[in-house]
């Protein structure tokens, strides 16, 4: 298979134009949807802006190459645009973009695609290649292009791998001086910026002479892994990774480790940084990640705790999503069923598995996948603390705290007793093992000394404190009523909309997930509106106070009412980014009413995700409306009222 294979014709267009990079997107995936590769437009585009939230595909030099794999594709593809003038991307070197190649993967697809996208993104390092592309007249023209670039890269790779085969990296440095550098490269989705890094450091390196290998750890697995010989032997490694690699195997070695942003960008920086033998050697055994992008650049302890938290939450999220909608489909299932006003009290206590389809969602599935949310938290943040050695004590810290009654917050405590523990035995163990029996230390010793002290310290110390604390705060917020309630409300609804998306807004979705676990479904209610508020807020100002607003952002504005429907504040950002001093106020006013309507008005939510897909399962959805539309409509007034007008901007 070759590029223009995925490429249709249909999906081209040259000479285009776009307002901002939401209007970009959009027509980039209705072109997409032209060749009949997309079967859910509206879910595709979803998948599209959410990549984009975790980081531009802007990679410079004006080129974007954004990406979505999700269940509206049914086929691999591609579809590119050549822009007549930039639009402003937010790309990595903040210049304008005016070519986009957008990716189309199926879920569960094999990985052939991945290496001809791979091929393509590589392709795009070449400015020559890229020049000749925005310069086509014709559609035809523009895949000729590349299919005499691709001919011409499949013939040089082919003399490559012949040259690779019969080289042996370690026998030719010493042979030579050249530094022999090693490399990983991996990003979030394992599609594009893997491989532009991996091409951006082989040509830097090579510029200069020196020897280099590149692992790439993509969507289709580990390719060119780096051997024990090969790192021996390496003056250096760097790992340019948004995702986590395997460290120890470069216990001792001068390591390099940066985002895979700076891998494309700043390739040559970090080749001489190894080349010139002023990396920091690695440690795996202290289990410390140093921060080694260069002198300056270590994390505040803030930052560090927030990032091994994020980590926890990130894994747990899906168990929590997708289990808990399985349960609040049980419980809507019930509802359908029985009248609650001729249940007895026993059958009360088991609503939600009474009907045999209600119990198989929630006690066999939705139930199964929900009990795996706090040891999945806990052994996450204590594995982004101390490696895989973590994991294990972690989830066995968080499994004592789900089964007791220290419940979230025990979790919490285990993950990251857990990580600082097996941080401990590592530096205890490196001082007191012989290194020959290194190889028992993460199969036999960090296990065993591990889970016998993470559970020494729940069972004897965390459990019998924070199960109180767990305990009361449980039952205070399930007897919370009138001006408590609402005040909470208030406060969880505008968390949601202060950073939208940052940590306040994930601190206050997961004390709502959280209270979902403890039988408290009145937070989760109030938090899910707080975050649907800002974006539709936003939408309305755009259409009912034009001219507080661009036409780009009239334009791009009401999208943000499927964004704000589907509880993705992340809509709001372009926005608020715009005019923060006087977005952020409205928009947490207007969510905070919401929220604190929605606990006056005694509102329930038992899925922790779905914005109006979910509204069967909320508890008084009419009045919950209520509350959306009043905190959406006081944001919006808000904006026009506090806006100027562009004219006098």
């Amino acid at each position: 298979m070759r590029i223009n294979d995925l490429l249709s014709p249909e999906s081209i267009k040259l000479g285009g134009s776009a307002s901002d990079k939401n209007d970009v997107l959009k027509q980039m995936v209705d072109l997409m949807a032209a060749s009949g590769k997309v079967n859910d437009k509206d879910n595709y585009l979803a998948t599209v802006m959410a990549r984009e939230e975790e980081g531009s595909t802007g990679f410079g030099e004006g080129i974007a190459i954004p990406h979505g794999r999700c269940k509206g594709v049914n086929a691999p593809g591609l579809a590119a645009m050549v822009l007549s003038s930039g639009v402003d991307y937010e790309a990595l070197d903040d210049e304008p973009v005016d070519m986009l190649f957008l990716i189309a993967a199926p879920e569960g697809e094999g990985s052939v695609h991945i290496d001809i996208l791979s091929k393509l993104s590589t392709m795009l390092m070449d400015e020559d290649f890229t020049g000749k592309l925005k310069a086509a007249k014709s559609v035809e023209e523009f895949r000729k292009i590349i299919d005499e670039a691709e001919t011409e890269k499949d013939e040089k790779t082919a003399a490559d791998e012949k040259a690779k085969a019969a080289q042996d990296l370690v026998a030719d440095k010493k042979d030579g001086n050249a530094p022999l550098i090693l490399a990983v490269t991996a990003c979030p989705t394992g599609i594009a910026h893997t491989y532009m890094a991996a091409e951006a450091l082989e040509k830097a390196a090579k510029a200069k002479g020196y020897l280099i290998k590149v692992e790439t750890r993509g969507s289709g697995g580990a390719k060119n892994v780096l051997t024990d010989k090969e790192i021996a032997a390496a003056d250096g490694i760097i790992v340019a990774a948004d995702t986590n690699v395997p460290m120890d195997r470069f216990d001792g070695k001068k390591v390099v480790e940066c985002h895979v942003a700076k891998g494309i960008n700043k390739a040559d920086e970090l080749i001489e940084t190894i080349a010139s033998g002023k990396a920091p050697v690695y440690k795996a055994a202290d289990g410390a990640k140093k921060s080694t992008e260069g002198e300056g650049e270590k994390d505040s302890i803030g930052h560090q705790i927030y990032k091994h938290l994020m980590s926890g939450v990130s894994h747990m999220l899906p168990f929590v999503v997708g289990g808990g909608i399985l349960i609040a489909l049980a419980f809507l299932i019930d509802g359908f069923s029985y009248d609650m006003n001729t249940l007895s009290l026993e059958e009360r206590a088991n609503f939600g598995s009474l009907t045999p389809l209600a119990a198989l969602l929630k006690g066999q599935i939705g139930g199964v996948a929900f009990s795996f949310m706090l040891p999945i938290l806990a052994g996450f943040i204590a594995m982004s603390i101390a490696d895989r050695p973590g994991l294990a004590v972690g989830m066995v810290g968080g499994y004592i705290a789900a089964n007791g009654t220290s419940g979230f917050l025990g979790a919490l405590a285990a993950g990251f007793i857990a990580g600082y523990l097996v941080v401990g035995l590592k530096w205890l163990f490196d001082k007191i093992i012989p290194k020959s029996l290194d190889g028992i230390k993460p199969v036999l010793l960090y296990p065993l000394f591990g889970i016998l002290m993470i559970g020494l310290a729940m069972i004897y110390a965390i459990e019998p404190v924070v199960g109180i604390i767990n305990t009361a705060l449980n039952n205070g917020l399930g007897s919370l009523s009138g001006a408590n309630a609402i005040l909470l409300g208030l406060i969880l609804g505008g968390m949601m909309s202060i950073d939208m998306g940052g940590p306040f807004n994930k601190a206050a979705y997961v004390f709502g997930t959280a209270s979902i676990a403890a039988g408290n479904f009145n937070i989760m209610a109030a938090v899910m509106i707080g975050g649907m508020v800002p974006p539709c807020a936003i939408a309305l100002a755009t259409i009912i106070f034009k001219k507080k607003f661009t036409a780009s952002e009239r334009k791009s504005g009401p999208v943000n009412f499927i964004m704000g429907l589907s509880f993705i504040t992340e809509g709001a950002i372009p926005y608020a980014a715009a005019d923060p001093i006087r977005v952020i106020p409205s928009c947490i006013i207007g969510s905070a009413i919401a929220g604190g309507l929605s606990m006056a008005f005694n509102c329930t939510l038992m899925a922790p995700h779905g914005g109006i897909f979910v509204f069967p399962v909320v508890g008084n959805p009419a009045m919950y409306i209520v509350a959306l539309l009043v905190g959406t409509v006081v944001g919006a007034v808000l904006l026009g009222i506090l806006k100027k007008n562009v004219e006098q901007e």
